[in-house]
């Protein structure tokens, strides 16, 4: 699966778990009425793959975080999403478990 169609399938499952319409969310992402339908189904077949600010503006519609559209791993889309909907304690808990394994160099 290339990644125009990754993004798709994330874009769709979270718009299914939204309970949108392609239409809807497209109008309220700030798409044109006339086409929202149209470019959202084009997202979602992986045809086309918006812009930052486009995907930014679905995101945050969907309430899911950017990331999670550009995650190249299932398991990592999941934490992603998880980790946005997850309270300050469950949060602290997670950056404490991961502490211990390597990271990024300073």
């Amino acid at each position: 699966m290339d990644a125009n169609q990754l993004w798709g399938r994330r874009l769709k499952q979270a718009r299914l778990a939204a309970g949108l319409s392609q239409k809807s969310l497209g109008i309220t992402a700030g798409i044109d009425p006339f086409v929202a339908s149209t470019r959202i189904n084009r997202y979602e077949l992986g045809v086309h793959k918006p812009d930052l600010l486009t995907a930014s503006n679905l995101a945050k519609t969907l309430g899911v975080p950017l990331a999670f559209f550009y995650a190249e791993e299932d398991d990592m889309a999941d934490l992603i999403y998880r980790y946005s909907k997850a309270d300050a304690q469950a949060k602290a808990q997670v950056v404490q478990l991961l502490a211990a394994s390597p990271g990024l160099a300073e």
